[in-house]
């Protein structure tokens, strides 16, 4: 029993534990007697995802309460100004609070190193949240790691968001400080998105619940297909094949690195926007509606389609809060190339304090510019014929690919290892061996992609048959997934890959 109130590091709690589905199955029985009520309903949500996020993340969740705070005041303070100079500078306020909170648990290692380099000297970061910690609850915390909290860099996004969208006039403030509080803790979408946004999340906090039966067995089929993407075939294709390349991928030849690079293109694809179906699902089971936030990604005909397609939640923000702000594409031809690669770059930053994510951010940069560029220099009249459909397709999957080998390597060294072997040493004669050897990994790629790149009616003709099943079919069905998923599961519970980010 303690253990259902006590965080651990080693088990923090998932979707994909058979606990949390206990624990959810609990919350919605207890919603049918309040959720009338819709205080007590957001005051049953908001404790619940307070606990859920301390069971994911231990005392740093203090820090999400600390930013719930300094907003929602700022934010109040924002919208009674009528001076223009101070509502820049509260906005900036946010900004400042939330970006130095994230740059120092994500970034103070990155940097200290670098300045160690730099001046060879020796300094040491220490993590005062826990030193903080350890001396007024009496826990024994390591002061000398700092640990990234999980989603971090999701509600840092959603509250800045909230006080510039007061700045701009998108939105009002809310009045109770509870309701932005279960605005920014929401626990379907806290810890990995997709980042919703104050105008989309509040006005739903007082809205009537009201659930169609489409709507339910919709959400069911959308938790059933996340659970599915990630535990069957990105935690599968993970253990047993990519992982073991990138780990060594001089240890293999050319073909099995391709493979792996592949394997990690469907591997984060099932891995997040499982997540993301089952966070969407969930929400929609308690009467929210989250913002889609994958669309069949790597269908994508150009790098600027793939954008629209993958973490739409993301390129969104950045296009509304960072790209917009530079000066999109009102400033010229060469300013809207500059602006898309510093967007893309600390898009790239965003995901990780390592040189890594930024040439992976840099190289889409450059990309979208390319695009761009090429577009205006053929007057896009080449864009739309089939040819130029498919020709466009096959390159961006591979840019894409490729800019994941950067994305998923341990260090610059595997990451160079791993496109030299593919340049270098292809050694197709062993192909069918590896196929054989590893059939088992290639029947479920193969099947992440088939259902990637089916046509979206067949998608919605699944989802449709699913939804007009009898209740004890659809509960047969769950049952029959459940199982299987559990049969698949690997001994070792694999957290969602953008827990890290």
């Amino acid at each position: 029993m303690l253990e259902l109130v006590t965080y651990s590091e080693n088990s923090p709690l998932l979707f994909t534990q058979a606990i949390f589905w206990v624990l959810f199955g609990a919350i919605i029985i207890i919603y049918q007697f309040v959720y009338k009520n819709i205080t007590a309903r957001n005051t049953l949500l908001l404790l619940a995802s307070l606990y859920f996020y301390y069971m994911s993340s231990g005392f740093y969740f203090v820090l999400l309460l600390f930013s719930t705070v300094v907003d929602y005041y700022i934010g109040a303070a924002i919208f009674a100004s009528t001076e223009k100079r101070k509502r820049k500078q509260l906005v900036f306020l946010s900004a400042f609070i939330n970006l130095s909170l994230l740059a120092y648990f994500k970034y103070t290692f990155f940097f200290t190193e670098g300045i160690n380099t730099l001046f060879s000297i020796d300094l040491k970061p220490e993590n005062f949240l826990a030193v903080f910690l350890n001396n007024v609850f009496g826990t024994a915390m390591d002061t000398t790691n700092i640990f990234l909290p999980i989603g971090i860099s999701f509600y840092t996004f959603q509250t800045i968001s909230y006080s510039v969208d007061i700045y701009r006039g998108d939105i009002k403030p809310v009045n109770s400080i509870w309701d932005f509080a279960l605005f920014v803790s929401f626990f379907p979408q806290l810890v990995a998105g997709p980042i919703v946004r104050a105008s989309e999340f509040i006005p739903q906090i007082h809205n009537p619940y009201k659930v169609s039966e489409s709507e339910y067995g919709h959400a069911l089929f959308l938790i059933a297909s996340g659970l599915v993407k990630k535990i069957l075939i990105s935690d599968y294709i993970s253990i047993n094949f990519v992982d073991r390349i990138f780990e060594s991928p001089w240890s293999y030849s050319g073909f099995e690195n391709l493979m792996a690079a592949y394997g990690y293109a469907i591997q984060i694809y099932c891995d997040f926007s499982g997540y993301t179906d089952i966070a969407i699902g969930v929400a929609v089971l308690l009467g929210f509606r989250l913002p889609l936030n994958f669309n069949s990604p790597y269908k994508a005909t150009d790098i600027t389609d793939f954008w629209r397609r993958w973490h739409i939640s993301l390129s969104s923000f950045l296009r509304d809060y960072l790209y917009i702000p530079l000066g999109g594409n009102k400033k010229g031809k060469v300013r809207t190339y500059i602006n898309l690669i510093i967007t893309m770059l600390l898009g790239g930053l965003w995901h990780g304090a390592n040189i890594r994510f930024i040439i992976w951010g840099l190289l889409h940069g450059v990309a979208l510019a390319i695009h761009k560029f090429w577009l205006e220099m053929t007057n896009k009249k080449y864009s739309n014929s089939i040819y130029s459909k498919i020709i466009g397709g096959f390159i961006t999957f591979h840019f894409v690919c490729y800019a994941w080998i950067y994305f998923r390597a341990d260090d610059m060294q595997h990451a160079q290892s791993m496109i030299t072997q593919i340049m270098t040493n292809m050694d197709l004669s062993i192909a069918i061996d590896v196929l054989i050897a590893y059939k088992n990994v290639f029947l479920i790629m193969g099947l992440g992609y088939f259902l990637h790149w089916m046509p979206q009616k067949w998608k919605d003709q699944l989802s449709m048959e699913f939804i007009c099943m009898p209740d004890f079919a659809k509960a047969a069905f769950l049952f029959f997934i459940g199982f299987m998923l559990f049969q698949s599961r690997s001994s070792d519970i694999q957290p969602f890959i953008y827990f890290q980010f």
